[in-house]
């Protein structure tokens, strides 16, 4: 079942790198970008923990955010 949820999250990060990302301009104000962390997370620490890793990240990304190199840990 979690082999399940983590191809659906990386299937979900797919479409929004290949099919939504290109149509906004580039504002990431991390690196790696959100959507890189998001794939790097679920695919290390898998969709529960890596999920919520990903959720946490996007959060912290607005204006009033810090910014600079972020990885993954």
């Amino acid at each position: 079942m979690t082999w399940l949820l983590k191809k659906l999250l990386l299937g979900l990060i797919w479409v929004y790198r290949h099919m939504i990302s290109p149509l906004k301009p580039a504002t990431c104000r991390y690196t790696p970008t959100c959507s890189t962390y998001a794939l790097q997370a679920v695919t290390k620490h898998g969709p529960f923990k890596g999920g919520w890793l990903a959720l946490k990240r996007i959060g912290r990304c607005h204006p009033w955010g810090s910014s600079g190199y972020d990885p993954v840990p």
